[in-house]
């Protein structure tokens, strides 16, 4: 078995081993993975923070040992907690990182940072004021960052500048916690989901108070929610039906 850490900002997980296949995920600086399979221009991962697979550019990557592997896996993970900050090399070049970047790797990359970042985990009652922090960010199917995300990302990457892990996709998400009965029940910092007409889990959002949710849907955006689902206050519409609120903290 072959292990890799990303030493890039923002790398594309695909699907298939082409640069034209779906975009499901994104592999942010820092980020280390066992390699499952290796092709001429392709490598097949498989993520230790979440176990999600895809294909990443073998020209995206840097190869680490095992043991280095297994150490980063036990450390506790040290976020970037800017939107943007600054890497510098052993060249003394320099690239940007988003937030939510793993430092943990900075020396096994012979990388320097000296940004903001975070080791602990946060109170529940942090959830939603890190959630702001991705407000208005566009969205788009597989992203991870302020500048392109899902409504999976968006809430795993939230939860993870928290100190938590969830799962990457909405329907591994509502695997996780304890389902609660009534939104009455629910505080600021549970997770909403919703299903379509076949009853498949294809969204989920972050619960705030008084009866609001942010989630990620064309944009990152704060609309009501009620027994029914999420009413959108510009359309005036209900644009996704409630399955299930959970509590994960």
């Amino acid at each position: 078995m072959q292990y890799g850490i990303c030493n890039l900002s923002i790398v594309p997980l695909r699907d298939e081993p082409a640069d034209t296949s779906e975009l499901v995920s994104q592999v942010i600086y820092g980020d280390f993975f066992k390699i499952l399979e290796q092709r001429k221009q392709w490598i097949r991962i498989r993520l230790a923070f979440d176990k999600y697979e895809g294909w990443i550019d073998n020209k995206q990557y840097v190869e680490i040992s095992e043991d280095q592997y297994k150490s980063l896996n036990k450390e506790t993970p040290k976020l970037s907690t800017d939107l943007v900050e600054f890497i510098e090399d052993n060249n003394k070049q320099i690239f940007p990182i988003t937030i939510g970047s793993s430092l943990n790797g900075l020396s096994l990359l012979n990388h320097k940072y000296d940004g903001n970042y975070i080791a602990d985990k946060n109170d529940k009652s942090n959830i939603v004021r890190t959630a702001f922090t991705y407000l208005s960010s566009p969205y788009l199917w597989g992203g991870k960052t302020p500048f392109g995300i899902d409504c999976s990302g968006f809430t795993q990457m939230v939860y993870k500048l928290n100190g938590y892990k969830l799962l990457r996709d909405a329907s591994q998400q509502a695997t996780q916690g304890e389902a609660l009965s009534f939104i009455e029940e629910s505080e600021p910092g549970d997770l909403a989901f919703f299903d379509n007409n076949e009853g498949a889990i294809i969204h989920v959002g972050i619960i705030m108070k008084d009866n609001y949710i942010i989630h990620a849907h064309g944009k990152v955006r704060i609309d009501r929610l009620d027994h029914s689902g999420i009413y959108n206050v510009d359309k005036n519409i209900h644009t996704h039906k409630l399955r299930v609120i959970k509590k994960v903290i």
